[in-house]
């Protein structure tokens, strides 16, 4: 019996049921008296030679035994390779673990800031105050729930893309592969959602976190479990998990689970050991303190060590066409208990047919911050020195108001109060024996202050740095508003997006190599068959359907991470489309708005628009007069079409209209463009029938095949015109037009002439009794003048007279 090593590590991560009775079919080197050898056999195989005692000594090679691909070569391979072996796996990865110590010293110390216990302080003073700001918290919790929103949308976070030229085929092809893996996704792989989500909680804290994908056996499907940092461990040179030369997932297991697991032939059946001091592993110690879980002695695990990891195995070494070992290191995956050092299986960890022996992987890593090297930063590297400093300002305040509303201190040696070890109550008067009467000469109380104002300041400084480092875009966003021009819209967003819509974009790229490593898991392993009926194609078309033409990448957008922003750009598409919707598709800007909204049944309440469908020629005589555009189609009675619109335009009515007029013109130009296209077609379909069948080749070149329809639509305009050109005596309608539009112009003209003739007169009019009111006015003025002059007079000689 073999089992592939993806189907190990599901049997080993799901911990399955054993079926009774089940043996592996594998050889043991002690089943053969006088000892084994294991020998290659040049094909990827092993023959173990017996090496008998027989008659005189003489030895006698056994019957080669060929070996599967996938078998535990731990089940073959002498003892001595497998303690040698164990021995340098196990120096491996204490060697590991060492080099990342600090890493862990220095995550297990961030871990604190979280503030999920209460500290009991006894410094400065009993009961001072223990509270962690919730800074480092706020930004986990805020990031999580973002990205926890867009990495798992309602609908599925899979969608597909066509790799090369897109056609109705592949197209169908990417529907499938889209809604099944979203059906898995959501449905079947029940671990998914809660492994993602505890995932993007543990991510901004350590900066990285990894996701295993493989083909669990029991469960007969897929599955991505989620594995943190602290079980992953990886050599100090390593940059990324491709290159690294060796990984190491650490398992933890019960003595049960690893016993069904070596009754099921997955692992040896050799005796186990606990390994306590990798079960006091800081980190770990530190999640079961704030998780408040304390281990107790009936919860001994096994530390079971799985390594993916190059070897050259003495028996199964690589080899060139000479069939000499070429002393190059495969991969293999190894799996052996820390405890004991047994080594319980030992798997190929390449395809049967892959002659370049590629690892296969297994692990994808999701990174908060790139890091300066494999394991990446989270928020306790970049803004933990600030959730100290927030934490020991808030401290600090907080023990300032205690001390001011509690004061202490001194007083003098013979002063007697009653109950003073109690403190007092709100309210509450005491009897006191002061010395002398002064009890302010007794009781003198330590001068502290209130709180510090400039120590809020600091805290509040230090809260909003912080904050602004995770939540900058929303703030942006909620500044804007519908007045704000477009162009500084779009230069807000990007300026507040930057930060989260990197990380982002690394979450969009990781979830995209999981998918991947996912549609290979279906293709490899799954029935080629969908579970559920599928349109256009049979149930059978799902191993068919992944393949290298569709992409599967996640439904999120790498430059979008939060519903404030979608709905930001969907707003400014939509204020662009409204100012200039000639050019603009506004169903299109309306439903990606809805989109942005997250709002269900979108054609409920935005229909989409109506496709035009082939109709009568009478209907569409009656949508030309309404100026309706007319549309022809392949396949219709274009005669018939062309004929009926042809008599219609003779109406005078029709003629009269020049748009009418034009728009019939225009659609009887589709017409004959079809018509001729087509009786093209199928003479080159006719010639290549009698070619066929006279056995001889046939073939028109497209430029010829264009010409030939230029040719005929020329001939058919002319017919198409001729039918139009007026009969006898009857008068170009076109001319008629003309001669009316003349005419118009000429009453036009006449009557510009008319009006200016009476505006003439008019004006003369005016000027004539405007000179005659003049005229008036200045003889009235002399009449008055001279009026004035007598009586002017009269007063002189009225005034002589008296005088005299």
């Amino acid at each position: 019996m073999s089992i592939p090593p993806d189907q190990m590590m599901g049997m080993v991560d799901s911990a399955i049921e054993a079926v009774p009775g089940m043996e592996v079919d594998i050889p043991q080197p002690e089943d053969f008296e006088g000892g084994a050898e294991v020998m290659d056999d040049g094909a990827g195989g092993a023959i173990i030679q017996a090496l008998q005692g027989l008659m005189g000594g003489e030895g006698a090679e056994v019957e080669a035994e060929q070996y599967e691909h996938d078998a535990n070569l731990a089940e073959v391979l002498d003892d001595s390779i497998l303690g040698e072996l164990s021995s340098e796996l196990r120096e491996y990865y204490e060697t590991d673990q060492d080099s990342r110590s600090e890493w862990e010293d220095g995550y297990t110390k961030g871990l604190d800031l979280l503030g999920v216990r209460y500290e009991e302080r006894t410094q400065p003073f009993q009961g001072a105050s223990g509270v962690t700001h919730p800074i480092i918290a706020e930004s986990v919790t805020q990031f999580q729930a973002q990205a926890y929103k867009e990495l798992l949308p309602a609908g599925g976070p899979v969608r597909t893309n066509v790799i090369g030229a897109k056609d109705p085929q592949t197209e169908d092809q990417a529907t499938r592969v889209k809604n099944y893996m979203n059906y898995l996704v959501t449905e079947q792989m029940e671990e998914f959602d809660p492994d993602t989500d505890q995932m993007l909680f543990y991510l901004p804290l350590s900066g990285s976190t990894f996701k295993k994908v493989y083909y669990d056996e029991t469960k007969q499907r897929p599955v991505s479990r989620f594995v943190a940092a602290e079980d992953l461990v990886v050599p100090y040179t390593a940059t990324d998990l491709a290159t690294a030369s060796r990984i190491t997932h650490v398992l933890r297991m019960d003595e049960n689970q690893v016993r069904k697991l070596q009754v099921a032939g997955v692992y040896r059946d050799v005796d186990l050991s606990v390994d306590y001091e990798s079960e006091d592993n800081e980190v770990r110690s530190k999640v079961r303190e704030l998780d408040g879980i304390d281990k107790n002695d009936t919860d001994d695990l096994y530390t079971v060590l799985e390594m993916h990891i190059d070897l050259d195995i003495e028996g199964f070494e690589d080899i060139d066409q000479n069939g000499d070992p070429t002393g190059i290191k495969l991969p293999y995956i190894v799996t052996l208990d820390l405890g004991s050092g047994e080594i319980l299986a030992i798997r190929r960890n390449f395809e049967e047919n892959d002659a370049l022996k590629r690892k296969i992987q297994y692990f994808v890593h999701y990174k908060f911050l790139p890091g300066l090297g494999f394991y990446g930063f989270g928020l306790i590297h970049m803004i933990g020195g600030l959730g100290k400093a927030a934490t020991s300002i808030l401290r600090q305040l907080i023990d300032a108001g205690t001390l001011a509303n509690l004061p202490s201190g001194f007083k003098a040696r013979g002063i007697r109060i009653r109950n003073d070890d109690e403190p007092l109550a709100p309210g509450e008067f005491r009897d006191i024996d002061a010395p002398g009467g002064d009890i302010r000469n007794s009781i003198i109380p330590l001068p502290f202050k209130e709180p510090s104002g400039t120590l809020a300041q600091l805290l509040g400084v230090l809260v909003e740095s912080g904050r602004r480092f995770v939540s900058i875009a929303d703030q942006q966003v909620s500044n804007m508003n519908q007045e704000m021009p477009v162009g500084t819209t779009v230069a807000m967003l990007e300026r507040g997006m930057k930060v989260m819509s990197a990380i982002h974009k690394r979450l969009h790229y990781a979830q995209k190599t999981e998918f991947r490593l996912i549609a290979s898991v279906i293709r490899d392993y799954l029935p080629p068959n969908y579970p559920y009926q599928v349109t256009g194609a049979d149930q059978n078309i799902k191993q068919a359907d992944f393949d290298d033409r569709i992409d599967v990448i996640p439904v999120s957008d790498p430059n979008i991470f939060s519903m404030a922003q979608r709905v930001t750009l969907a707003q400014t598409q939509l204020q662009l489309a409204q100012s200039n919707p000639q050019m603009h598709n506004l169903h299109a800007a309306y439903k990606r708005m809805y989109q942005a909204l997250e709002v269900q049944n979108i054609d409920e309440i935005l229909p989409p628009p109506p496709q035009p469908q082939p109709t009568d020629p009478s209907i569409e005589n009656a949508r030309a007069l309404a100026g309706e555009m007319l549309q022809a189609f392949p396949q219709q009675d274009h005669d018939a079409h062309m004929s009926n619109h042809i008599q219609f335009m003779q109406l005078p009515l029709v003629q009269a209209s020049p748009q009418a007029y034009g728009m019939f013109l225009g659609h009887l130009q589709e017409h004959v463009a079809f018509k001729a296209r087509e009786l093209i077609q199928e003479q080159v379909q006719q010639a290549q029938m009698q070619a066929q069948m006279q056995g001889v080749p046939f073939q028109m070149a497209p430029e010829d095949i264009e010409d030939a329809v230029a040719q005929l639509e020329a001939q058919l305009n002319a017919q198409m015109l001729q039918a139009l050109m007026p009969q006898g005596d009857q008068q170009d309608p076109l001319v008629a037009i003309r001669q009316q539009e003349l005419a118009i112009k000429a009453m036009e003209s006449e009557r510009k002439a008319d009006k200016d003739e009476i505006d003439a007169q008019l004006e003369q009019q005016k000027l004539m009794q405007k000179a005659a009111a003049d005229a008036a006015r200045i003889e009235s003025q002399e009449d008055i003048a001279n009026q004035l002059e007598a009586v002017n007079m009269e007063r002189i000689r009225v005034s002589q007279r008296n005088r005299g």
